[in-house]
């Protein structure tokens, strides 16, 4: 009696360090790159999951021997019957080689990130009172990158664009640690990587959207507090480099400036920490229930 055919998604295991599979998830794990179809790396079960949930395109999932513990939990989302991936098995040796964490859990996928237009990150989605983006120029920690847009999802920022400076670059929002920092984040925020940070200004103002630099205090001449800043406009606020903030340009080209009101010996917080502070005040506003401020810099 001929033997039955393998079920599709249990292949065989994959053993060999040349595997086009491996070396795809190779690049995108442990060299933090995306591969040549444009396929990003999340590690994980946690990560994996939300990718699965997402709305992006699943290239392969990978198991190693000890990960497949993590099979059960994720068997809802991988199969169903309208997936159309390999879910593939390997050593745990050969996905220690190609994993990016120093303690693995068995368990990645690649991922193709969904593109947006400007034009998508500019509307209101169901249920927003406008739009409320967040704009990460020259954010060279990965670590912030994903932690800014973590907290910005989680206070109900609608979309994300990453830019560089004439000072510095913002890291990849896919990077695995930025992936690992935004807890899947930068899955399900429409993001826009990349963008010329003068052109996407001209574009804010000719769509209605308000520029808001944010200063650090010393900086914070003419500048509004958050509670004093209307967050139910359509607002995009701009979070700067780490150590030099944004440039002076920038800030000079923006509609307005925000700082954060702190005692006097603190010199600066950390810019995802400011980001959080700024974006739940944000959030608090974007409630039904709260009033919205008098003398904002978008009111008519």
């Amino acid at each position: 009696m001929p033997s039955s055919p393998k079920p599709a998604d249990s292949p065989d295991l994959l053993t060999s360090r040349e595997n086009r599979w491996l070396k795809q998830f190779r690049i995108a794990l442990r060299g933090g790159l995306p591969t040549e179809d444009g396929s990003v790396g999340v590690e994980g079960p946690r990560l994996v999951e939300e990718a699965l949930r997402s709305t992006c395109r699943i290239e392969a999932v990978l198991f190693s021997e000890s990960g497949e513990r993590h099979r059960e939990r994720l068997a809802p989302l991988i199969g169903r019957p309208d997936t159309g991936f390999p879910v593939l098995r390997t050593t745990d040796r050969l996905f220690e080689g190609i994993a990016d964490t120093e303690h693995p859990q068995g368990v990645a996928a690649l991922v193709q990130p969904r593109k947006f237009s400007l034009d998508e990150l500019f509307a209101t989605p169901a249920g927003a009172c406008a739009p409320l983006l967040v704009v990460l120029a020259g954010v060279q920690d990965p670590g912030n990158v994903g932690t800014i847009l973590r907290t910005a999802a989680a206070f109900g920022a609608t979309a994300a664009v990453t830019s560089a400076t004439g000072q510095s670059g913002t890291a990849s929002p896919y990077s695995p640690k930025s992936l690992r920092a935004s807890a899947g984040a930068a899955l399900h925020l429409p993001i826009v990587a990349g963008m010329s940070l003068p052109i996407l200004l001209t574009q804010l103002k000719l769509n209605g959207i308000h520029s808001l630099a944010s200063c650090v205090h010393e900086e914070a001449a003419a500048s509004f507090s958050p509670w004093q800043v209307d967050w139910c406009q359509p607002i995009a606020l701009l979070v700067g480099n780490e150590g030099a903030g944004l440039p002076e340009d920038i800030v000079h080209s923006a509609d307005a400036r925000i700082h954060i009101p702190m005692a006097t010996h603190v010199e600066s917080l950390n810019a995802a920490a400011a980001a959080a502070v700024l974006f739940y005040e944000a959030f608090r506003q974007r409630q039904k229930s709260y009033p919205r401020p008098c003398g904002s810099p978008f009111q008519g």
